[in-house]
Protein backbone atom coordinates (compact mmCIF):
# COMPACT_ATOMS: atom_id res chain seq x y z
CA UNK A 1 0.00 0.00 0.00
CA UNK A 2 1.16 3.42 -1.27
CA UNK A 3 1.40 5.11 2.41
CA UNK A 4 3.15 8.40 0.42
CA UNK A 5 1.63 11.59 1.22
CA UNK A 6 0.83 12.49 -1.96
CA UNK A 7 -2.19 10.03 -2.12
CA UNK A 8 -3.35 6.60 -1.75
CA UNK A 9 -3.84 3.77 -4.50
CA UNK A 10 -6.41 0.84 -3.39
CA UNK A 11 -6.29 -1.43 -6.19
CA UNK A 12 -8.78 -3.68 -3.67
CA UNK A 13 -11.28 -1.23 -3.24
CA UNK A 14 -12.06 -1.41 -7.02
CA UNK A 15 -14.59 -3.81 -6.39
CA UNK A 16 -18.15 -3.83 -4.75
CA UNK A 17 -17.72 -6.91 -3.17
CA UNK A 18 -14.64 -5.48 -1.63
CA UNK A 19 -16.25 -2.33 -0.53
CA UNK A 20 -19.60 -4.40 1.10
CA UNK A 21 -16.99 -6.23 2.88
CA UNK A 22 -14.85 -3.35 4.14
CA UNK A 23 -18.14 -1.25 5.47
CA UNK A 24 -19.10 -4.68 7.17
CA UNK A 25 -16.03 -4.87 8.80
CA UNK A 26 -16.16 -0.30 9.62
CA UNK A 27 -19.96 -1.30 11.84
CA UNK A 28 -18.13 -3.74 13.29
CA UNK A 29 -15.48 -1.92 14.72
CA UNK A 30 -12.79 -3.15 17.27
CA UNK A 31 -14.65 -6.29 18.09
CA UNK A 32 -14.08 -7.65 14.51
CA UNK A 33 -16.27 -10.32 12.48
CA UNK A 34 -15.81 -13.56 11.30
CA UNK A 35 -15.12 -14.13 7.81
CA UNK A 36 -18.40 -16.80 8.09
CA UNK A 37 -20.07 -14.31 9.10
CA UNK A 38 -18.90 -11.61 6.24
CA UNK A 39 -20.41 -14.41 3.76
CA UNK A 40 -23.51 -14.32 5.43
CA UNK A 41 -24.23 -10.98 5.41
CA UNK A 42 -23.17 -10.11 2.37
CA UNK A 43 -24.79 -13.50 0.42
CA UNK A 44 -21.36 -14.11 -0.99
CA UNK A 45 -19.77 -17.48 -1.16
CA UNK A 46 -16.89 -18.20 1.84
CA UNK A 47 -14.46 -18.88 -1.09
CA UNK A 48 -15.40 -15.38 -2.43
CA UNK A 49 -15.19 -13.57 0.63
CA UNK A 50 -11.75 -15.32 1.53
CA UNK A 51 -9.85 -14.07 -1.57
CA UNK A 52 -11.42 -10.49 -0.86
CA UNK A 53 -10.42 -10.55 2.50
CA UNK A 54 -6.98 -12.32 1.64
CA UNK A 55 -6.90 -9.01 -0.80
CA UNK A 56 -7.74 -6.30 1.56
CA UNK A 57 -5.04 -7.88 4.03
CA UNK A 58 -2.22 -7.57 1.48
CA UNK A 59 -3.67 -4.00 1.25
CA UNK A 60 -3.09 -3.14 4.67
CA UNK A 61 -7.00 -2.45 5.21
CA UNK A 62 -7.68 -5.74 7.32
CA UNK A 63 -6.01 -7.43 9.94
CA UNK A 64 -6.75 -9.91 12.65
CA UNK A 65 -8.82 -9.71 15.91
CA UNK A 66 -8.08 -13.03 17.53
CA UNK A 67 -10.23 -15.89 17.41
CA UNK A 68 -13.83 -16.48 18.66
CA UNK A 69 -15.69 -20.23 19.49
CA UNK A 70 -17.70 -21.44 16.71
CA UNK A 71 -21.04 -24.28 17.19
CA UNK A 72 -18.51 -26.57 15.69
CA UNK A 73 -15.24 -27.02 14.91
CA UNK A 74 -11.87 -24.93 15.06
CA UNK A 75 -12.56 -21.78 16.09
CA UNK A 76 -12.90 -18.87 13.82
CA UNK A 77 -10.70 -16.46 12.62
CA UNK A 78 -11.75 -12.50 13.56
CA UNK A 79 -10.92 -9.63 11.30
CA UNK A 80 -10.97 -6.25 11.73
CA UNK A 81 -10.74 -2.66 9.80
CA UNK A 82 -7.61 -0.95 10.24
CA UNK A 83 -8.61 2.34 11.02
CA UNK A 84 -5.01 3.94 10.26
CA UNK A 85 -4.47 2.44 7.00
CA UNK A 86 -6.61 5.43 5.16
CA UNK A 87 -7.07 8.74 6.51
CA UNK A 88 -9.06 11.50 4.83
CA UNK A 89 -9.29 15.83 5.49
CA UNK A 90 -13.00 17.46 6.28
CA UNK A 91 -12.56 20.65 5.45
CA UNK A 92 -15.92 23.35 6.60
CA UNK A 93 -15.79 26.29 5.05
CA UNK A 94 -18.12 28.71 6.65
CA UNK A 95 -18.84 32.02 6.01
CA UNK A 96 -17.05 33.47 9.42
CA UNK A 97 -14.51 30.67 9.93
CA UNK A 98 -13.00 26.92 8.47
CA UNK A 99 -12.53 23.75 10.72
CA UNK A 100 -10.00 21.28 9.35
CA UNK A 101 -10.48 17.27 10.73
CA UNK A 102 -8.31 14.51 9.97
CA UNK A 103 -10.86 10.99 10.05
CA UNK A 104 -9.34 7.60 10.24
CA UNK A 105 -11.31 4.57 7.87
CA UNK A 106 -13.34 4.18 11.31
CA UNK A 107 -14.73 7.93 11.35
CA UNK A 108 -12.41 8.85 14.43
CA UNK A 109 -10.64 12.14 14.19
CA UNK A 110 -7.16 12.15 14.50
CA UNK A 111 -7.23 15.76 14.54
CA UNK A 112 -8.75 19.18 14.40
CA UNK A 113 -7.82 22.70 13.51
CA UNK A 114 -10.20 25.51 13.42
CA UNK A 115 -9.01 29.49 12.28
CA UNK A 116 -11.19 32.66 11.46
CA UNK A 117 -12.00 33.01 7.64
CA UNK A 118 -13.39 35.69 5.66
CA UNK A 119 -15.64 34.33 2.78
CA UNK A 120 -15.56 37.43 1.23
CA UNK A 121 -12.40 38.08 0.32
CA UNK A 122 -10.40 37.53 -2.35
CA UNK A 123 -11.17 33.65 -3.60
CA UNK A 124 -7.48 33.53 -3.50
CA UNK A 125 -6.82 34.73 -0.11
CA UNK A 126 -9.49 31.59 1.08
CA UNK A 127 -8.10 29.07 -1.02
CA UNK A 128 -4.47 29.80 0.23
CA UNK A 129 -6.50 29.17 3.74
CA UNK A 130 -7.84 26.37 2.95
CA UNK A 131 -4.53 24.57 1.74
CA UNK A 132 -2.77 26.19 5.23
CA UNK A 133 -5.80 24.10 6.88
CA UNK A 134 -5.30 20.82 4.77
CA UNK A 135 -1.69 20.79 5.44
CA UNK A 136 -1.42 21.99 9.27
CA UNK A 137 -3.96 18.86 9.87
CA UNK A 138 -1.88 16.49 8.15
CA UNK A 139 1.15 17.49 9.53
CA UNK A 140 -0.31 18.40 13.18
CA UNK A 141 0.39 21.98 13.20
CA UNK A 142 -1.27 25.05 13.30
CA UNK A 143 -3.35 26.91 11.21
CA UNK A 144 -2.76 30.41 9.83
CA UNK A 145 -5.43 32.58 10.32
CA UNK A 146 -6.87 34.17 7.16
CA UNK A 147 -6.08 37.91 6.62
CA UNK A 148 -2.51 37.66 8.78
CA UNK A 149 -3.97 37.09 12.20
CA UNK A 150 -1.64 35.34 13.46
CA UNK A 151 -2.11 31.27 13.81
CA UNK A 152 -4.67 29.12 16.12
CA UNK A 153 -3.80 26.18 18.39
CA UNK A 154 -5.60 22.67 17.62
CA UNK A 155 -9.16 23.04 18.74
CA UNK A 156 -9.77 22.16 21.77
CA UNK A 157 -6.43 21.52 22.46
CA UNK A 158 -5.63 23.97 25.36
CA UNK A 159 -2.18 24.84 24.09
CA UNK A 160 -0.69 21.54 24.82
CA UNK A 161 0.27 20.30 21.24
CA UNK A 162 -1.26 19.02 18.13
CA UNK A 163 -4.54 17.01 18.41
CA UNK A 164 -3.49 14.10 17.49
CA UNK A 165 -4.03 10.62 18.27
CA UNK A 166 -1.40 8.38 20.00
CA UNK A 167 -0.06 5.15 18.23
CA UNK A 168 0.39 4.17 14.45
CA UNK A 169 2.04 6.16 11.82
CA UNK A 170 3.74 9.35 12.74
CA UNK A 171 2.15 12.73 11.25
CA UNK A 172 4.63 13.24 8.15
CA UNK A 173 3.27 9.17 7.12
CA UNK A 174 -0.49 9.65 7.23
CA UNK A 175 -2.11 8.07 4.12
CA UNK A 176 -4.37 10.56 3.07
CA UNK A 177 -6.52 9.71 0.61
CA UNK A 178 -8.24 13.25 -0.46
CA UNK A 179 -9.98 16.26 0.93
CA UNK A 180 -13.81 16.60 1.36
CA UNK A 181 -14.58 20.65 1.06
CA UNK A 182 -18.16 21.71 2.53
CA UNK A 183 -19.02 25.26 1.83
CA UNK A 184 -22.45 26.81 1.88
CA UNK A 185 -24.26 26.44 -1.69
CA UNK A 186 -25.61 26.64 -4.02
CA UNK A 187 -23.31 24.93 -5.97
CA UNK A 188 -22.21 21.89 -8.66
CA UNK A 189 -21.17 18.85 -6.55
CA UNK A 190 -20.82 16.80 -9.57
CA UNK A 191 -18.10 19.76 -11.30
CA UNK A 192 -16.94 21.11 -7.84
CA UNK A 193 -18.12 24.42 -8.80
CA UNK A 194 -19.66 26.92 -6.54
CA UNK A 195 -22.73 28.97 -7.57
CA UNK A 196 -23.88 32.35 -6.47
CA UNK A 197 -23.58 31.86 -2.62
CA UNK A 198 -26.09 33.70 -0.51
CA UNK A 199 -24.25 37.01 0.59
CA UNK A 200 -21.28 35.77 -1.92
CA UNK A 201 -22.36 36.27 -5.22
CA UNK A 202 -18.87 36.59 -6.32
CA UNK A 203 -17.72 33.21 -5.92
CA UNK A 204 -20.37 32.01 -8.81
CA UNK A 205 -18.59 29.84 -10.89
CA UNK A 206 -16.00 29.39 -9.02
CA UNK A 207 -13.85 25.84 -9.63
CA UNK A 208 -13.08 25.51 -6.53
CA UNK A 209 -12.54 21.39 -6.61
CA UNK A 210 -9.72 22.03 -9.27
CA UNK A 211 -8.30 24.97 -7.44
CA UNK A 212 -7.91 23.35 -4.26
CA UNK A 213 -6.70 19.87 -5.81
CA UNK A 214 -3.83 21.65 -7.66
CA UNK A 215 -2.13 23.10 -4.13
CA UNK A 216 -2.66 20.34 -2.34
CA UNK A 217 -1.72 17.66 -4.82
CA UNK A 218 -5.05 15.27 -3.43
CA UNK A 219 -8.34 14.68 -4.63
CA UNK A 220 -10.36 16.82 -3.70
CA UNK A 221 -14.35 16.65 -3.19
CA UNK A 222 -17.23 19.66 -2.74
CA UNK A 223 -20.85 19.78 -1.26
CA UNK A 224 -23.12 21.86 0.93
CA UNK A 225 -22.07 21.99 4.02
CA UNK A 226 -25.33 20.81 5.12
CA UNK A 227 -25.32 17.50 2.82
CA UNK A 228 -21.92 16.58 4.05
CA UNK A 229 -23.45 16.60 7.68
CA UNK A 230 -26.22 14.65 6.50
CA UNK A 231 -23.93 12.62 5.07
CA UNK A 232 -21.63 11.75 8.40
CA UNK A 233 -24.99 11.48 10.39
CA UNK A 234 -25.79 8.76 8.21
CA UNK A 235 -23.29 6.54 8.46
CA UNK A 236 -23.38 6.66 12.00
CA UNK A 237 -27.14 5.97 12.17
CA UNK A 238 -28.19 3.07 13.24
CA UNK A 239 -31.99 2.97 12.93
CA UNK A 240 -31.89 4.05 9.31
CA UNK A 241 -34.53 5.77 7.83
CA UNK A 242 -35.35 8.81 5.76
CA UNK A 243 -34.11 12.10 7.84
CA UNK A 244 -33.79 15.62 7.54
CA UNK A 245 -30.97 17.64 9.16
CA UNK A 246 -31.27 21.42 9.85
CA UNK A 247 -28.11 23.49 10.45
CA UNK A 248 -28.84 26.74 11.50
CA UNK A 249 -25.68 28.62 11.42
CA UNK A 250 -24.55 31.95 9.79
CA UNK A 251 -26.80 30.49 7.28
CA UNK A 252 -29.74 27.84 7.23
CA UNK A 253 -30.16 24.55 5.05
CA UNK A 254 -30.88 21.07 5.19
CA UNK A 255 -29.60 17.71 4.16
CA UNK A 256 -31.98 15.06 3.16
CA UNK A 257 -31.78 11.52 3.37
CA UNK A 258 -33.99 9.93 1.77
CA UNK A 259 -34.32 5.77 1.07
CA UNK A 260 -30.99 5.68 2.51
CA UNK A 261 -28.90 7.88 0.17
CA UNK A 262 -28.22 11.04 0.53
CA UNK A 263 -30.31 13.22 -1.55
CA UNK A 264 -28.82 16.31 -3.81
CA UNK A 265 -30.92 16.44 -6.44
CA UNK A 266 -30.06 16.29 -10.16
CA UNK A 267 -28.17 19.39 -9.97
CA UNK A 268 -27.28 20.08 -6.13
CA UNK A 269 -30.06 21.57 -5.48
CA UNK A 270 -32.23 19.49 -2.97
CA UNK A 271 -31.98 20.75 0.52
CA UNK A 272 -32.38 25.11 0.35
CA UNK A 273 -34.27 24.95 3.28
CA UNK A 274 -33.57 28.22 4.07
CA UNK A 275 -35.25 30.20 0.95
CA UNK A 276 -38.80 28.46 1.07
CA UNK A 277 -41.16 31.92 1.40
CA UNK A 278 -43.31 31.75 4.57
CA UNK A 279 -44.33 35.59 4.67
CA UNK A 280 -44.61 37.39 1.64
CA UNK A 281 -44.16 40.79 2.93
CA UNK A 282 -41.53 39.72 5.27
CA UNK A 283 -37.95 41.03 5.37
CA UNK A 284 -35.44 41.22 2.30
CA UNK A 285 -33.31 38.00 2.81
CA UNK A 286 -29.62 37.89 1.00
CA UNK A 287 -30.69 35.70 -1.79
CA UNK A 288 -32.46 38.82 -2.61
CA UNK A 289 -36.13 37.24 -1.76
CA UNK A 290 -38.43 38.17 0.89
CA UNK A 291 -39.70 36.63 3.52
CA UNK A 292 -37.46 34.10 3.33
CA UNK A 293 -37.02 31.75 6.48
CA UNK A 294 -33.45 31.99 6.88
CA UNK A 295 -33.99 35.50 7.24
CA UNK A 296 -36.55 35.32 9.57
CA UNK A 297 -34.58 33.05 11.83
CA UNK A 298 -31.56 34.65 11.61
CA UNK A 299 -33.37 37.77 12.68
CA UNK A 300 -35.22 36.58 15.53
CA UNK A 301 -31.47 34.81 16.59
CA UNK A 302 -30.15 38.67 16.19
CA UNK A 303 -32.96 40.52 18.86
CA UNK A 304 -31.91 37.34 21.07
CA UNK A 305 -35.22 35.24 20.93
CA UNK A 306 -34.53 31.98 20.32
CA UNK A 307 -37.86 30.79 20.76
CA UNK A 308 -39.26 32.66 18.08
CA UNK A 309 -36.35 31.42 16.16
CA UNK A 310 -37.53 27.72 17.18
CA UNK A 311 -40.85 28.53 15.99
CA UNK A 312 -39.77 29.58 12.41
CA UNK A 313 -37.60 26.77 12.10
CA UNK A 314 -40.14 24.33 13.71
CA UNK A 315 -42.64 25.65 10.95
CA UNK A 316 -40.18 24.91 7.78
CA UNK A 317 -39.98 21.96 9.66
CA UNK A 318 -43.48 20.81 9.55
CA UNK A 319 -43.39 21.53 6.02
CA UNK A 320 -40.14 19.61 4.63
CA UNK A 321 -42.38 16.72 6.71
CA UNK A 322 -45.50 17.37 5.18
CA UNK A 323 -44.09 17.61 2.06
CA UNK A 324 -41.13 14.12 2.07
CA UNK A 325 -43.00 12.17 5.01
CA UNK A 326 -39.72 11.97 6.64
CA UNK A 327 -39.15 10.04 9.36
CA UNK A 328 -37.37 12.10 12.39
CA UNK A 329 -35.42 15.84 12.23
CA UNK A 330 -31.92 16.60 13.08
CA UNK A 331 -31.09 19.65 14.53
CA UNK A 332 -27.40 21.33 14.16
CA UNK A 333 -25.06 23.94 13.44
CA UNK A 334 -23.63 26.98 16.54
CA UNK A 335 -26.51 28.71 16.92
CA UNK A 336 -28.35 25.30 17.77
CA UNK A 337 -25.71 23.91 19.59
CA UNK A 338 -25.87 27.28 21.97
CA UNK A 339 -29.25 26.52 23.24
CA UNK A 340 -30.51 22.91 22.05
CA UNK A 341 -33.16 22.37 24.21
CA UNK A 342 -34.57 25.20 23.41
CA UNK A 343 -34.39 24.36 19.45
CA UNK A 344 -35.62 21.04 19.98
CA UNK A 345 -38.40 21.63 22.53
CA UNK A 346 -39.65 24.42 19.84
CA UNK A 347 -39.68 22.77 16.90
CA UNK A 348 -41.03 19.92 17.96
CA UNK A 349 -43.95 21.57 19.64
CA UNK A 350 -44.73 22.73 16.15
CA UNK A 351 -44.44 19.42 14.50
CA UNK A 352 -46.64 17.87 17.31
CA UNK A 353 -49.57 20.65 16.56
CA UNK A 354 -49.28 19.68 13.10
CA UNK A 355 -49.80 15.92 14.03
CA UNK A 356 -52.46 16.75 16.04
CA UNK A 357 -54.31 18.22 12.74
CA UNK A 358 -53.92 14.80 11.39
CA UNK A 359 -51.47 14.92 9.41
CA UNK A 360 -49.53 11.38 9.50
CA UNK A 361 -52.13 9.76 11.59
CA UNK A 362 -51.30 11.86 14.72
CA UNK A 363 -47.68 9.89 14.56
CA UNK A 364 -45.45 12.14 15.93
CA UNK A 365 -41.52 12.72 14.39
CA UNK A 366 -38.60 12.76 16.55
CA UNK A 367 -36.78 15.36 16.86
CA UNK A 368 -33.08 15.92 18.26
CA UNK A 369 -29.84 17.60 18.21
CA UNK A 370 -26.95 16.59 16.90
CA UNK A 371 -24.20 18.05 18.84
CA UNK A 372 -21.27 19.49 18.27
CA UNK A 373 -21.92 22.93 16.61
CA UNK A 374 -20.18 23.00 13.40
CA UNK A 375 -18.15 20.02 13.98
CA UNK A 376 -20.58 17.34 12.46
CA UNK A 377 -20.07 19.59 8.91
CA UNK A 378 -16.58 18.87 8.63
CA UNK A 379 -16.38 15.59 9.69
CA UNK A 380 -18.92 14.47 7.07
CA UNK A 381 -17.08 16.57 4.57
CA UNK A 382 -14.22 13.97 5.63
CA UNK A 383 -16.83 11.19 4.67
CA UNK A 384 -17.34 12.85 1.21
CA UNK A 385 -14.12 10.96 0.65
CA UNK A 386 -14.20 7.71 2.80
CA UNK A 387 -17.87 6.66 2.15
CA UNK A 388 -17.31 5.54 -1.30
CA UNK A 389 -14.59 3.25 -0.08
CA UNK A 390 -17.55 1.71 1.72
CA UNK A 391 -20.17 1.52 -0.65
CA UNK A 392 -22.19 4.19 0.91
CA UNK A 393 -24.65 6.42 -0.86
CA UNK A 394 -23.77 9.87 -0.78
CA UNK A 395 -19.72 9.55 -2.09
CA UNK A 396 -18.89 11.41 -4.99
CA UNK A 397 -19.54 11.30 -8.57
CA UNK A 398 -23.14 10.93 -7.18
CA UNK A 399 -26.04 12.57 -7.40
Amino acid sequence: MNRSNSGVNLPALRSHNAALVLDLLRVAGARGISRLELAERTGLTPQAVSKITARLRAEGLVAGAGHRASTGGKPRTVLRLVPDAGYAVGLHLDRDGLTAVLVDLSGAVAGSRTAPLDLGAPAEEVLAAATDAVTAVRSGGAVKAAGGGGAVKAAGGGGAGPAVRDGGAGPGDRPVLGVGVAVPGPLDHRGGVLHRVTGFPQWDGYPLRDALAVRTGLPVVVDKDTNAAALGLALRAEGGGDFAYLHLGTGLGAGLVLGGALHRGARTGAGEFGHQTVQLDGPVCGCGGRGCIEALCLAAVARGDAAEAARVLGTGAANLVGLLDIDRVVLGGRTVAADPDTYVRGVRAVLDERAGRGGRGGAEVPVAAAGGGDRPVAEGAAQLVLAPLFGRAGGAGEA
